[in-house]
């Protein structure tokens, strides 16, 4: 069941979507890219991907309208990890949610909101994935975060490659680097996104809902 929600951080309200079917093991909690939104056409392939599997998600905007318009705000990492921290604790807070694993999903600058979260979490968050993410940007972090950890990144997607490289050696928890070869940084390419997917799913299922 899909619906429409309105997440409470600190003085604002943040929108959301939450879908949840009765047979769900787990949730998971996406973070978007820097000037995207919970309409982002590529974490919404992924999240009905996730749900197919019977995997619960939370895609919500990290920023208000009014905050979005300011270019640095879009990049203000500590910002948009402490709401996704507050979205965290607002789900958990909610009674179908209750007794089910907590994971995360981040793109681009929200794969190091979702690094940072985790790092404060701790065990809470069971398993995180970020795709063409950027990691590096929680580098000081990074050995800190428990939770199992998937990078996925484009194989022409040279430079973002390398910084995950380099994140991946700082990780100390259950890490995997996939690549998916033909990519570039927004999986545009033709099947491409859905491979992505796929390897997201099979991560939380392993390590979410096991």
């Amino acid at each position: 069941m899909e619906k429409e929600v309105d997440i409470a951080a600190n003085s604002i309200t943040l929108p959301g979507t939450l879908a949840l079917s009765e047979k769900a093991g787990g949730v998971v909690l996406f973070a978007h890219g820097s000037g995207s939104s919970r309409f982002s056409k590529r974490n919404r392939y992924v999240a009905g991907v996730l749900q197919k599997a019977e995997i619960g998600t939370l895609l919500f905007d990290l920023l208000t309208q009014e905050e979005d318009q300011v270019y640095e705000t879009r990049f203000n990492i500590g910002l948009i990890t402490e709401r996704l921290i507050k979205a965290t604790e607002w789900l958990a807070g909610q009674d179908e949610a209750k007794g089910l694993a907590f994971g995360y999903f981040g793109a681009s600058t929200g794969a190091a909101a979702a690094m940072r979260a985790a790092a404060v979490l701790g065990k809470q968050v069971k398993a995180v994935v970020s795709r063409g993410g950027r990691p590096d940007l929680a580098m000081d972090v990074l050995p800190r975060v428990e939770s199992p950890t998937l990078l996925i990144v484009g194989g022409y997607d040279e430079a973002v490659l390398g910084l995950n490289r380099q994140a991946l050696e700082k990780l100390r928890a259950v890490k995997r680097l996939e690549i998916i070869p033909s990519a570039t940084h927004l999986f545009e390419e033709p099947g491409t996104l859905e491979q992505a997917a796929e390897a997201a799913t099979a991560w939380f299922k392993k390590h979410l809902v096991a």
